[in-house]
């Protein structure tokens, strides 16, 4: 049986998926995983998103809470709001509260990854803010640590991402990810996938 790898996200303006798209071929790279992308659903309007210029959502699936329940392990993405997840994204962790009753995700590994504006705009804040979330559920966080090696102590070049996961600056939203961010995320979703199907293997 394959080890499936769930990465859901939100992504208002395309930085956060670009990342989860990355993280997916890092998954995948490990045999024996398959490596599943979701959306989860908008909160705002078509109006107050049009005010906001956010371009139209790709045609990934949106997910359920209850499909959460198919997976073996998640990387949950989101773009950063004050120094915590999106709204968007606490609404749809809010709505799992059945699982939480039934301790359904309990003993699943999660990892984190992320997009700020800028530098101090919540890199590590929004990581440490949503380890609650996978707490309460139980899950076993996986941090991507300083195992993507030279990469990480980056000084030369803007970078976001941290110990907690992976991450990119989106500027004023003009910025994309850059080849090290998405580097980063492709190692992020390989050694989360190894450690997801050693974790599997073990039951």
């Amino acid at each position: 049986m394959a080890t499936k790898v769930y990465i859901v996200y939100y992504s208002m303006y395309g930085h956060v998926e670009k990342l989860a798209q990355e993280i997916k071929k890092g998954a995948e790279s490990i045999e024996g995983v398959e490596a599943k992308l979701w959306q989860v659903p908008e909160i705002l309007s078509e109006e107050v998103l049009g005010k906001m210029k956010a371009p139209p959502k790709s045609d990934v699936p949106i997910i359920t809470p209850n499909e959460l329940t198919e997976a073996d392990g998640f990387l949950f993405g989101f773009p950063t709001r004050f120094g915590m997840m999106a709204g968007q994204f606490k609404v749809f962790m809010d709505a799992t509260g059945d699982l939480w009753c039934t301790q359904k995700l309990a003993g699943k590994p999660a990892g984190i990854f992320y997009s700020t504006a800028c530098q101090g705009g919540g890199q590590e804040t929004t990581a440490l803010t949503s380890i609650t979330q996978l707490a309460h559920h139980g899950m076993i966080y996986v941090p991507v640590g300083y195992t993507f090696g030279l990469g990480m102590l980056e000084m030369e070049k803007v970078k976001g991402g941290s110990p907690y996961g992976s991450g990119t600056l989106a500027g004023d939203g003009s910025r994309q990810p850059s080849e090290l961010e998405l580097a980063q995320a492709f190692h992020q979703g390989k050694y989360f996938a190894g450690i997801a199907k050693k974790l599997k293997g073990s039951h």
